[in-house]
């Protein structure tokens, strides 16, 4: 199992939970609540599953693709260490991952 930490815009813990080889951190967070919107369902369309990664662990990460790179700077708030959720695949060497949701973050879909 892999674990990964969702914390609020403020620093505090808004869900402890694990994952499985393969997910993807925005189906992960969506199903525990967090207010990741990810409109266009992983294409690359949007920066509305934009997360903030802990900086300890974003070297972890495989660098982002130029695509992501250029819808990271569309986001509010994003970050040296901004990701969008859909391209993060959940590895045993991510095991432990803190992710944020950035302060300007709003979930058109109300959750």
């Amino acid at each position: 199992m892999i674990r990964v930490r969702f914390l609020t815009p403020e620093g505090d813990v808004a869900v402890e939970t694990e994952a499985t080889e393969g997910d993807r951190l925005l189906e992960l967070g969506q199903a525990k609540g967090m207010p990741l919107e990810g409109t266009c369902e992983g294409q690359m369309a949007c920066s509305t599953c934009h997360v903030i990664v802990a900086p300890e662990d974003f070297d972890r990460l495989p660098r982002p693709s130029e695509e992501e790179e250029d819808m990271l700077d569309l986001a509010i708030g994003a970050t040296r260490t901004s990701r969008l959720s859909c391209q993060i695949v959940l590895t045993p060497e991510l095991d432990g991952l803190t992710v944020s949701l950035p302060p300007e973050h709003r979930n058109m879909q109300g959750r």
